[in-house]
């Protein structure tokens, strides 16, 4: 019953204070699963969402504020991504905007590329995401239980800042769904209205780089158990993400097949006029 009535209020919530999020009583089944498998303190992640709702105050931006055009491509930081960016500066890039997992963001501006969008929970290479976003790019910061120490770091530093939690939302604190960075970024663009998604640098498979994982030796490694797990609920909740939302998805990454999904090459990409 308690369960019932929680996910009841912010059904409610949602109704009432939180435009273009996700389905909260959808997304807390998942939620509550997560919580499970990896052993997370509910009481933590609702800490530190309260500690993001306080460092923003008034300047935190809600989605109404972020327009993005209908094509967008979304880059993870997979073993696919060097590749996929730099295909990527073969087209059109003007068609897309561009959002990326925190991770990306580096191989993004080593090629003269800055998003439109980065969703991080700051664990990335702080200098590029503080470049970045001085650079015009807007965050989507993400408050969880293990990160509140770097959010008092680093959130006063940032500008255009809209604020994320994977718990119960909160005035200026939305929840969109989704668990991982990439995953995260794909649940934004559906709710900011995006009709063709691209994933690239998507993989979703053991091996992670250099560009999630700085402190790994070399360009790549094995992912470990925590990482492999979370990368397999970020492929769970994309193909969740297709089977429920009415919106294109295709997949330029070189990974593990996502079902529902069409793997094709950047040349390909349907574009909507």
């Amino acid at each position: 019953m308690r369960r019932s009535k929680y996910h009841l209020l912010n059904k409610l919530y949602l109704v009432l204070n939180q435009p273009n999020c996700m389905n909260l009583v959808q997304w807390f089944s998942w939620y509550d699963e997560i919580l499970a498998d990896f052993g997370f303190d509910r009481s933590a992640d609702e800490e530190s969402a309260k500690l993001l709702q306080n460092l923003l105050g008034d300047d935190g931006l809600s989605p109404t504020d972020i327009k993005i055009k209908e094509n967008v491509v979304i880059f993870g930081a997979g073993p696919s991504l060097k590749e996929n960016v730099l295909e990527f500066k073969q087209i059109n890039m003007e068609n897309f905007s561009v959002i990326c997992a925190d991770g990306a963001v580096t191989a993004l501006l080593e090629e003269d590329i800055v998003p439109e969008i980065v969703v991080t929970d700051l664990d990335g290479n702080i200098d590029d995401l503080l470049t970045s976003n001085h650079q015009g790019s807007i965050m989507v910061v993400h408050a969880h239980g293990n990160n509140m120490e770097t959010l008092k770091k680093y959130v006063p530093k940032l500008e255009n800042v809209l604020g994320t939690t994977q718990s119960t939302p909160l005035k200026n604190i939305y929840n969109f769904g989704g668990f991982t960075d990439g995953d995260r970024c794909l649940f934004l663009a559906g709710k900011l209205k995006a009709k063709n998604i691209i994933l690239a640098g998507m993989d979703f498979g053991k091996v992670v780089t250099k560009y999630s994982r700085p402190d790994i030796d070399g360009e790549l490694g094995h992912a470990d158990s925590i990482k492999e797990k979370k990368l397999q609920y970020a492929k769970k909740l994309v193909e969740w993400m297709v089977e429920n939302e009415e919106i294109t998805i295709c997949n330029v990454s070189n990974g593990e097949t996502i079902s529902m999904v069409k793997n094709i090459e950047f040349s390909d990409i349907p574009i909507s006029k």
